[in-house]
């Protein structure tokens, strides 16, 4: 079985603010980051697609303790996209001493965020960052 998406492929577009998944063609979920098979009903007949990157706070939280190579606070955010698929990421654009649960609801765009790498990783890393539409 060949991958029809992998994670460098996947990262090199979430530079670009562009959001792929997988679509699987058994049941049509989309997969975030991309896997080997469908993480709904485990198809292998899968095809990448690139989504709108636009989506809806479903939760969030401040976190003011952080993992190494993190700096605190920041927010983390569940989305629920356009699309239907849930994902996780930092919301970059908002101050973290005005959350409040009023943005539950509230419309996002995808971006990224680059982090340096630390004692654990092989070099900088890069993940799914939202801001507010």
């Amino acid at each position: 079985m060949q991958y029809a998406l992998i994670y460098k492929q996947y990262i090199e577009a979430l530079k670009e603010n562009r959001l792929l998944a997988l679509r699987c063609h058994r049941c049509n979920a989309y997969s975030i980051p991309p896997k080997k098979v469908c993480g709904q009903c485990g198809g292998e007949d899968l095809e990448v697609a690139e989504l709108k990157g636009e989506g809806e706070i479903q939760t969030f939280t401040v976190v003011r303790v952080s993992p190494e190579g993190f700096e605190a606070p920041y927010i983390l955010a569940l989305v629920r996209l356009t699309e239907g698929p849930w994902i996780m990421g930092k919301v970059t654009d908002a101050d973290v001493d005005k959350a409040t649960m009023e943005w539950i609801g509230r419309r996002v765009k995808v971006g990224h965020v680059i982090f340096p790498g630390d004692k654990f990783s092989a070099g900088e890393g890069v993940s799914v960052a939202f801001s507010f539409l």
